[in-house]
């Protein structure tokens, strides 16, 4: 019977692209399971607004490691936690807290780059592979880079700067790379070529469907903050119509039956 985590790491070399929902709470990654999911990934935009907070390095691990483990005792796919930079800039910490993530049921996680070092990333990805091996965990590790993202060189240096900092992570031990807002066909055609991993792509207007990437070579989709932010926009819809105009039926003519979520949950 194989793993949870190689049943995850067996997703990522298919002809489909992985397609990832990105759950922000238990009730959602229940849902999206239930809908089809193979595997539930979290977004940390979702589950900081839904805990309260900003998105952007602010919440405190134990917040990713509480969402973690509320998802992961309700679904049987297998989990992938969005750790952002994995919440300090000290390697052994960052493996401190993947380790907690991962105790709770996790066998993936994001890591990002953003504005840091790409060394920073490379050193925290040695030290998360190395905890967790000598702790007899698996763990893959999406390295995600937002040099396009954040725009973090000028427009004609970003397929060569992911490139190098795709090469960095792999040699690091990352097992795939995830580079956001990239959506140019022939720029993700040469990433695909000039990287030995899986290539994760964020949903995002202009970018080809799934069945396209799947042509160039793309092996994941996430959508990332989408879904989370669409719900929060019908929400502020809703709840506007209904404090203005007073309207019950507004409220319920698009909701999912009450027994339909219950039985989520059954």
């Amino acid at each position: 019977m194989p793993t949870s985590a190689k049943i995850f790491r067996d997703l990522h070399h298919q002809s489909t692209v992985l397609r990832l929902p990105n759950a922000w709470d238990a009730g959602s990654a229940r849902l999206f399971e239930s809908l089809g999911a193979t595997a539930i990934a979290t977004t940390s935009a979702g589950v900081a607004w839904s805990r309260g907070y900003a998105d952007g390095r602010v919440f405190p691990i134990e917040v990713a490691v509480d969402a973690a483990a509320n998802i992961a005792r309700l679904i049987k796919v297998p989990l992938t936690v969005d750790i952002e930079n994995g919440y300090s800039d000290d390697p052994r910490t960052v493996a401190e807290n993947v380790k907690r993530v991962l105790d709770v049921g996790a066998v993936g996680i994001n890591l990002e780059d953003g504005s840091d070092d790409p060394q920073l990333l490379a050193r925290k990805i040695e030290a998360i592979k190395n905890s967790a091996a000598n702790s007899g965990l698996e763990v893959f590790i999406n390295a995600r880079t937002d040099v396009y993202l954040a725009g973090l060189v000028a427009e004609g240096l970003r397929v060569e700067e992911t490139l190098k900092r795709g090469q960095l992570y792999q040699q690091a031990g990352a097992d795939g790379l995830f580079v956001a807002a990239l959506v140019e066909v022939e720029a993700i055609r040469t990433i695909v070529q000039g990287i030995g991993l899986p290539i994760n792509l964020l949903a995002r207007a202009g970018l080809p469907a799934a069945d396209e990437l799947a042509k160039l070579g793309v092996r994941r989709l996430s959508a990332g903050s989408g879904i989370s932010q669409s719900v929060l926009g019908l929400a502020e819809q809703l709840g506007r119509d209904f404090l203005e105009n007073g309207r019950s039926e507004t409220v319920t003519q698009s909701s999912l039956g009450y027994p339909q979520i219950q039985a989520l949950f059954g």
